[in-house]
């Protein structure tokens, strides 16, 4: 859920061994990341015209026709056990993604994926006994309370929607390891976004009639179910077969960055100091944690 993250990739196969990062999966990565950002940046343009309902139901769309044609789900095979995982995680790739795009509507790209990838860094903490790992945990929530410090501007909602957003991220980092272990292959994945799809179709439908949509905003829309969806998933299926993990989770913490760049280059959306300081707070903690983690882990 990279957004962001936000991305459906299954990263239950990640590899663990250290090396060497070859420059076509550090080419990939980045690209990965830009696609992801720039999509969401795109997908705002349209906020105007469909809101983020709109765009969320597109995006659902589009993200449920690449997952289906790569997973080619045999939901007649799948069995009560299986089926339960796959209906929360479609759950949830309902509500992040809404709630990940309101947030951004209301304070900016930059600053809610920052708070949205607090899910995985607490992932990723979470039952850690070392030291370091508690220093990192303390890092991050230092630069949460300063980007979430009160100030006339301050918009709650959005920074609360934006938490959900990382609530629904961890979700969904746990629930793809539990359908991992019950479902081969992308099957579990691509059926809960088919069905996450066919939930939005009734609400997609519903803001056409009420905001009929111009041929500008739905293909801002479209292009952020390509680019935030369809252009990460396939790249991460890429670079999860030649990038250490390491290496993989500590570019990802580098999305924060890229969000505030889009933000700021495409969207004109400014950040102070603090929330630069919060960023990078928060980026610093998940890069400490990944490069002291011994070989073995």
């Amino acid at each position: 859920m990279q957004a962001a993250p936000t991305r459906p990739a299954d990263r239950a196969v990640l590899p663990t061994k250290r090396g060497a990062v070859p420059m076509a999966g550090v080419c990939t990565m980045l690209a990965s990341g830009l696609s992801t950002q720039l999509g969401a940046a795109i997908g705002s343009l349209a906020f105007p015209v469909l809101g983020p309902v709109g765009v969320v139901a597109v995006r659902q769309y589009v993200a449920a026709a690449v997952l289906l044609a790569v997973g080619r789900p045999r939901l007649r095979s799948f069995t009560r056990r299986q089926w339960g995982p796959v209906l929360l995680l479609a759950a949830v790739f309902g509500v992040v993604n809404l709630s990940l795009y309101t947030a951004i509507d209301r304070i900016g790209l930059g600053p809610a994926v920052t708070l949205e990838f607090l899910g995985p860094l607490t992932i990723a903490l979470a039952g850690s006994r070392r030291r370091v790992d508690l220093g990192c945990a303390a890092l991050a929530a230092a630069g949460v309370v300063a980007l979430m410090r009160p100030r006339p501007t301050a918009d709650y909602l959005g920074m609360g929607l934006a938490l959900l957003a990382a609530a629904c991220w961890a979700a969904y980092i746990l629930l793809n390891r539990s359908i991992g272990q019950r479902v081969p292959g992308a099957q579990g994945t691509a059926a809960a976004a088919g069905l996450s799809a066919l939930v939005y179709l009734p609400i997609g439908a519903g803001v056409a009639v009420h905001h009929t949509p111009s041929a500008g905003a739905l293909g801002a829309a479209v292009a952020a179910g390509v680019l935030s969806s369809a252009v990460p998933f396939l790249a991460d299926l890429f670079t999860l077969r030649r990038v250490p993990a390491e290496a993989f989770g500590l570019f990802m913490s580098v999305n924060p960055v890229l969000a505030a760049a889009v933000g700021v280059l495409v969207l004109g959306q400014r950040l102070d100091v603090a929330a630069w300081s919060s960023i990078a707070a928060i980026i610093l903690a998940n890069a400490i944690s990944i490069l002291t983690r011994p070989r073995h882990a």
